[in-house]
C-alpha cells in the first residue's frame, strides 16, 4: 500500500499489532507462526466441522443446522474453497480453530493442539513450555494412565493365564475374538494392586490415577490400591478416540454388578456416549444411530450386524447426548430393556431427542429381555429384522405407555386414558399422523371419529397459542424478522459492503479502493475492518480469508468478514459498478449534511426566519453539486 493511512486506521493497526504482540508472548511465543498456518491449512475445515454437524453440499459450499443455536433450517455454511464457516442466523462465523474454540470450549492453544494431533504435527515447543513452568497437562497425562491401563487389561485378558475365566466367560456369552480386539475389551485381575505396581513401574502419577478413579487410597496407611478387581473392564473413548475412562463388569458375585469411572476432568457421564467414536462413520453414513442402556447391549448389536449402536454411560440420556446425536444422525432409535425402568427411561430419552429436533423411534424388546438376551436367545438376524427394523413411532409408544397401569374397563380411568392421547396426537405436527392415530382409537373404543376430531381440535388449538406465546417462539420471529431486513440496507452501507468484499478478493481492489477513499469508510466496523485488511496485506500475504480471519480477535468483525465472504460475487467488477460504490460512499458524509441542513432550513422557516432560510436553501443547492 503505497497511500498514507487515515488517523483511525493507523491506531486500529497500531492496536493490532501490540495485541498480537502480547497473544505472542503470552501463548504464541513458543509455537512458530508457521506451524500455526501449517496446522490450519493441514485440517479441512469440512472435515472437522462434520464431526459435530451433518453437512450436504449444496453448489460450491455445504450446508447444515447450525450448532451454536436452535434452527430447523439449515442456514450454517462451510465453504471448503475459503476454509471458513458462516451462520447467516446467528452470524456466528471464523475458521477451523475458531470452530472448535466456540464449540468445544478450547483455548486457541488448544485448539491448535487438538488439530495438531489430527494431522500428526509435533508442537515440540508447547511441550517445552509446559515443562519449564513446572505444570503438566493434567488432562492428557490422565488420558495417558487410561490409555496404559487399557493395553494392559486387554493384554490380561488376552494373553495370560489371570484372564482365563474371564476370556472363557465372553466366549461362551458370544463375544468372538474380533470382536474382543475391537471394543479393547480387558480384566482387572482380583489382586488388590495390579494397576497400582504397572503405573509405579512406568513413573505415572498414583494421585492422578486415584483422581481418575482408578485407584483409591486406604485410610489406615494411605496407600493406594486398585479401584477395579476382578472384573470385565470395558474401554469408553471420547469422539476422538481416547480412552477416559471404563465401565468394569463384576466376573462374580459381588456389588455393585457394573462399576463406572466417576466423572473426571475428562469425564463426563452426561456428554459422552460409549462406541460413539467408532460407531461414528456409520452413523454418518446411515443418518441413524441406536442408542442402548449399556455397553453389553451395544456390543452385542454389533455381533448382530448393528453398527451405528452407541450407550448413555449409567445415567439417562442427557440433552447433550441429545445434542451430540443430532449433529450425526437425522434419526435416532432407542432400544432399552423392557423392565419398568428402562419404559420409563425410554419415554424420557424420546422427549429430550425430540426437543432436539430428532426424528425418534422406539424398539420394543419382549417383556423380561434385554438386547443381549434377545440374540443369545433368538439370534442377530431376527434382533435386526424384528426389535431394530419393527421399531415404532413415538407415538405409538405414548399409545402403549399410558395404558400402563389403567384399568381399562373402568369408564372413569378409560376416559382419562383418551384424554391423555388425544393431549398427545394434537402436538403432532403433521395432519395425516394425527388421523392415523384418532381413526386407532375410534376404532379401538368404538367412539364418534368426528367428536374425538373436534375434541382434538380444540386441544390443538390450545397447544398452538401456548406455543406462539412461549419466549423462545417471539425471539424467533425477531431474529426472522432481523434476517429479513438485512437486504433493505442503506445504499451506502451496502456499497461498503461490496467494496469490502471485493477488498477480501484482491490486494489490487483493496489498494485501488484506499487511493480512491480519501475519507475512509462511513460506517464504523467497516473501517476497522478495512485497517485490518490494508495491515494484513501490507505484511505481503496474499488473499486469504482462513488466515486473515484468524488476525480478526473482534467478535463482531469476524462475523461481518465471514458474511462478506460468504458473497457470491464476480471475479472483477466493472469500472462503473467500481465508480459507482465508490461515489456512494465518499458523498455520503454530503448527503447527512444536506439532511442536516434540510432540518435547519425548515426551523428557520418555522421561525419565520425567511432570509436565513433562503440562505440555506442557496448552501443546500451548492452542496447538491458536489453530490
Amino acid at each position: 500500500m503505497t497511500k498514507e493511512l487515515t488517523a483511525e486506521a493507523r491506531i486500529l493497526i497500531s492496536c493490532q499489532k501490540r495485541r498480537r504482540s502480547e497473544l505472542a508472548v503470552k501463548t504464541l511465543e513458543r509455537i512458530p507462526e508457521e506451524t500455526i498456518e501449517q496446522i490450519r491449512t493441514s485440517n479441512d475445515i469440512v472435515d472437522v466441522v462434520s464431526e459435530y454437524v451433518s453437512l450436504k453440499k449444496q453448489g460450491r459450499n455445504y450446508f447444515g443446522l447450525c450448532p451454536f443455536h436452535g434452527e430447523k433450517s439449515p442456514s450454517f455454511s462451510v465453504s471448503p474453497d475459503k476454509q471458513i464457516y458462516h451462520c447467516f442466523g446467528c452470524g456466528s462465523g471464523g475458521n477451523v480453530y475458531s470452530f472448535l474454540m466456540n464449540i468445544e470450549g478450547y483455548t486457541f492453544i488448544e485448539a491448535v493442539s487438538q488439530l495438531a494431533q489430527k494431522t500428526g504435527i509435533e508442537l515440540p515447543n508447547a511441550a517445552s513450555r509446559t515443562e519449564r513452568n513446572g505444570q503438566k497437562d493434567e488432562k492428557k497425562e490422565m488420558a495417558g494412565i487410561h490409555e496404559l491401563l487399557s493395553k494392559l487389561y486387554h493384554h490380561l485378558l488376552t494373553k495370560t493365564a489371570h484372564g482365563k475365566q474371564a476370556l472363557e466367560y465372553l466366549v461362551k456369552r458370544g463375544f468372538t475374538e474380533d470382536v474382543i480386539t475391537r471394543f479393547q475389551i480387558g480384566y482387572a485381575p482380583p489382586a488388590w494392586d495390579t494397576a497400582v505396581s504397572f503405573l509405579q513401574k512406568r513413573e505415572q502419577s498414583l494421585l492422578l490415577a486415584e483422581q481418575a478413579g482408578l485407584l483409591a487410597k486406604r485410610q489406615f496407611d494411605g496407600k493406594h490400591f486398585d479401584r477395579f478387581r476382578d472384573r470385565i473392564m470395558f474401554p469408553i473413548h471420547d469422539r476422538n478416540g481416547t480412552v477416559i475412562a471404563f465401565g468394569g463388569r463384576v466376573l462374580g458375585d459381588d456389588e455393585p454388578k457394573y462399576l463406572n469411572s466417576p466423572e473426571t476432568k475428562i469425564f463426563q457421564k452426561g456428554k459422552n456416549l460409549y462406541n460413539l467414536h467408532a460407531a461414528r462413520p456409520e452413523i454418518r453414513k446411515t443418518q441413524h444411530a441406536v442408542v442402548f442402556e449399556g455397553y453389553v447391549d451395544t456390543i452385542a448389536a454389533y455381533r448382530a450386524g448393528v453398527l451405528n449402536g452407541v450407550a448413555t454411560l449409567g445415567t439417562s440420556l442427557t440433552e447433550e447426548q441429545a445434542a451430540v446425536l443430532k449433529r450425526n444422525a437425522q434419526t435416532v432409535t432407542i432400544c432399552y430393556d423392557s423392565d419398568r425402568a428402562g419404559v420409563e427411561a425410554a419415554f424420557r430419552a424420546s422427549q429430550i431427542l425430540e426437543k432436539a429436533d430428532c426424528a425418534v423411534k422406539i424398539a420394543q424388546m419382549p417383556d423380561g429381555m434385554d438386547p443381549d438376551d434377545y440374540i443369545q436367545k433368538y439370534g442377530s438376524d431376527k434382533f435386526v429384522t424384528d426389535i431394530i427394523g419393527a421399531s415404532m413411532t413415538v407415538m405409538g409408544f405414548k399409545i402403549r405407555y399410558y395404558r400402563r397401569g389403567k384399568n381399562l374397563r373402568d369408564e372413569g380411568e378409560r376416559m382419562l386414558y383418551i384424554e391423555e392421547i388425544i393431549k398427545e396426537i394434537s402436538a403432532l405436527p403433521k395432519a395425516v399422523e394425527r388421523d392415523h392415530y384418532l381413526r386407532q382409537i375410534a376404532s379401538e373404543f368404538n367412539l364418534s371419529l368426528d367428536a374425538l376430531k373436534q375434541q382434538q381440535g380444540q386441544m390443538q388449538r390450545q397447544f398452538k397459542k401456548q406455543q406462539d406465546s412461549s419466549p423462545k417462539n417471539r425471539d424467533n420471529k425477531f431474529k426472522v424478522q432481523t434476517l429479513m431486513q438485512k437486504p433493505l440496507l442503506p445504499k451506502h452501507h451496502n456499497a461498503e459492503r461490496m467494496l469490502l468484499a471485493y477488498m477480501l478478493k484482491s490486494a489490487e481492489y483493496a489498494q485501488r479502493i484506499q487511493e480512491e477513499l480519501e475519507e475512509g469508510f462511513n460506517l464504523e466496523e467497516h473501517q476497522a475492518l478495512a485497517a485490518y485488511l490494508y495491515a494484513f496485506y501490507e505484511e505481503g500475504h496474499a488473499p486469504d480469508i482462513g488466515l486473515f480471519v484468524q488476525r480478526v480477535h473482534d467478535e463482531k468483525l469476524r462475523k461481518i468478514v465471514t458474511e462478506l465472504a460468504m458473497l457470491t460475487i464476480s471475479d472483477e467488477m466493472s469500472d462503473q459498478a467500481f465508480y459507482d460504490y465508490i461515489k456512494r460512499v465518499s458523498s455520503y458524509p454530503l448527503h447527512v449534511k444536506v439532511q442536516e441542513m434540510e432540518s435547519r432550513r425548515k426551523e428557520a422557516e418555522r421561525q419565520q426566519d425567511w432570509a436565513g432560510a433562503a440562505r440555506i436553501a442557496v448552501e443546500i443547492l451548492e452542496l447538491k453539486k458536489l453530490l
